[in-house]
Formats: C-alpha cells, structure tokens, sequence
C-alpha cells in the first residue's frame, strides 16, 4: 500500500511542477502587481530549498513518519515558504520586484 501512495505523491508532484506554477512576469502592470509576483516568486524558491534541505531527513524521529507525512510533507513544505516569503524571506523579492519594474520601464517583454 506505501508503495501505491508513494507511486501516486510522485506522479502529482512531477504533473504539479510540470505546470504553470512558475509567476509570469510579462503580465505584471502595476507596481502592487509586481510585488506581489516577485513574493510568490520568492516563496516558489523558498519552497524548492525547504525539499532540498528535508530530502535526507529521515522517519527515525518519535512523532514523524507514516504515509500521512510522506502524503502531506510537499504542502507543508510550500506552506512554510509562503509565511517565509511574506514575513520579508530572503530579501529576494524586493530585489525581483525592482528588476520586473526595470524591464518594463524600459519596454522589454519579461
């Protein structure tokens, strides 16, 4: 039965990141919307290196493990990237947000 789940969490995590959940930038008009892009940018990274830092982790701890927690660790893990992101994160957005601007200004499509 582990094995049909863990079949089924891999198949919806390749079907999730093969879509469009990277931010698209060309269709940012205002300010308040490239902001906006550049923290759900922001915490799409996050997320990315919260699964890389909890890939070798294992079930060996007392209150983990379990199908529960192989089914719900991905969500868990964007879930902490989003409070990330929006608490300030890495700083990257502000950052993002200054060059999505930049390319508007000067009249390049993102």
């Amino acid at each position: 039965m582990d094995n049909l789940l863990d079949l089924q969490m891999s198949n919806a995590i390749t079907a999730s990141s093969s879509s469009d959940a990277t931010p698209r930038t060309g269709q940012v008009r205002t300010a308040e919307e490239a902001a906006a892009v550049a923290e759900e940018f922001e915490g799409f990274f996050l997320s990315q290196m919260i699964q890389a830092m909890f890939s070798n982790v294992g079930n060996e701890n007392p209150f983990g493990g379990g199908a529960g927690e192989r089914a719900f660790r991905g969500l868990l893990h964007e879930e902490y990237a989003k409070v990330m992101a929006e608490a300030g994160g890495l700083g990257l957005s502000d950052r993002l947000t200054a060059e999505i601007l930049s390319y508007q200004q000067a009249g390049r499509d993102v």
